[in-house]
């Protein structure tokens, strides 16, 4: 009898330490989301993030996966020095539940700051699959950024229904590779906008690349589209920031900076230079006249099935702005 009170009483403690240790992480969650609505964008470093996805539900084992899901991906539609996958998640705060979304084709126009020789360009990428969507730190990353995001007040874009509940979430799974006669650019559209509300990526790993490699710019608004990195107006710039280690995490309010990115530089000049990332675009859904207007169901992906929960204590995040 002793025995079986000593064991209840060991797990009694073993969960409210739990609870603890989870109430702490929701409280750094709201210290990025603060940030966030402070600066209009936040830099989270690898290491906190994986403490912060730990307690959002991600396990050991899905990490160490996901330092690897880039090695099936294949090609890209339109980029000659990138390999993609991409995926669409509805995040719906009235069901409290996230869930794949139908295939649908991808664009981006110049309406929305995206100047490139596929602007305007119907793109059908290779689908995500199980072995990226099913991660627990894949959703965990779903959930964090849901946390941080929804309802923080951001300029509107033209004909996204902010009456909306939902949010639509693009999902992207990009190596970019550098080869001899071949530079990987992360951003060959020099500055641009992603043509959402908010814009998160997250860095997997890297072989041979430079630690000068891929740094994120970010500009103001009144900088001129197109322009590469290392032409844009000095006083226009607003900050800067380098995925280096694994989970490092860029979010920027998407229609309030635009951003540019230097290319992926090798080492060894004999071998690729590779650059694996998560990208997560996320905005409200479309309105008619949207150029992905046609493109933006709400439909359940039939064959590739996938949902996960959204905390249930949602309203506060409405009112912490």
């Amino acid at each position: 009898m002793m025995w079986t009170s000593e064991r209840l009483l060991s797990r009694s403690l073993q969960g409210v330490e739990k609870a603890v240790k989870y109430d702490s992480a929701m409280s750094d969650v709201m210290d990025v989301r603060s940030e966030y609505i402070r600066a209009r964008w936040a830099f989270i470093d690898g290491p906190r993030m994986v403490s912060l996805l730990r307690y959002l539900g991600a396990t050991d084992e899905d990490f160490e996966q996901l330092k690897l899901v880039s090695e099936q991906l294949e090609s890209d539609p339109t980029l000659p020095f990138r390999k993609s996958r991409n995926g669409r998640i509805c995040l719906d705060p009235q069901t409290r539940r996230g869930y794949r979304l139908e295939a649908q084709p991808f664009v981006l126009s110049r309406e929305e700051d995206f100047v490139r020789h596929d602007s305007e360009t119907l793109r059908t990428f290779d689908e995500v699959q199980d072995d990226l969507q099913l991660n627990t730190a894949l959703q965990a990353m779903l959930v964090f950024k849901f946390l941080v995001v929804h309802g923080v007040d951001v300029a509107h874009r033209p004909r996204l229904d902010y009456d909306r509940a939902e949010w639509i979430c693009t999902l992207f799974n990009l190596r970019t590779v550098t080869t001899t006669g071949l530079l990987g650019e992360p951003a060959l559209e020099g500055v641009h906008s992603d043509g959402v509300d908010h814009t998160m990526t997250t860095f997997l790993s890297a072989r041979n690349m430079t630690a000068d490699s891929a740094e994120t710019f970010l500009h103001d608004m009144r900088e001129v589209n197109g322009r590469r990195w290392h032409e844009t107006d000095p006083t226009l710039l607003k900050g800067r920031a380098r995925h280096g280690d694994f989970l490092d995490t860029l979010m920027v309010v998407d229609h309030e900076y635009k951003h540019s990115v230097s290319p992926v530089y090798p080492i060894d000049d004999t071998e690729p230079a590779i650059r694996d990332m998560l990208i997560f675009f996320t905005r409200k859904p479309t309105e008619k006249g949207h150029v992905s207007f046609r493109y933006d169901s709400v439909a359940p992906h039939r064959a590739l099935p996938m949902s996960f929960g959204l905390p249930a204590d949602l309203p506060a995040l409405a009112t912490a702005n």
